[in-house]
């Protein structure tokens, strides 16, 4: 049967433990107004505006704290940083603990 998975052998052991579905530990659970800071900067940012444009990596310093103000598809986050709000990767940013 088509999309059906192959019959398991008797005998045979289930799927091994790295075989399951894990999400990559890189992959991060975020939520709106979480304090994050980037993991590496990226060659150009793209700006969270309605009409997005492409600006310089350098308006963000690398060990700037900025703020998710916004959850988008496709695993990106609307970040903003002190120079503008900005589209950033999931995979890219670490959750920071900001004193309170």
């Amino acid at each position: 049967m088509p999309g059906s998975s192959p019959p398991s052998l008797p005998g045979s052991p289930g799927p091994s433990p790295e075989a399951r579905e894990v999400p990559p530990a890189s992959e991060i659970a975020l939520a709106v107004g979480d304090a994050v800071r980037l993991v590496g900067v990226p060659p150009y940012l793209k700006t969270a505006d309605p009409m997005p444009m492409l600006r310089p990596s350098d308006l963000v310093e690398s060990d700037e704290i900025g703020h998710v103000v916004e959850i988008r598809a496709l695993g990106q986050c609307a970040v903003r940083f002190r120079r503008g709000a900005f589209l950033i990767r999931r995979v890219d940013l670490s959750p920071v603990e900001v004193p309170g």
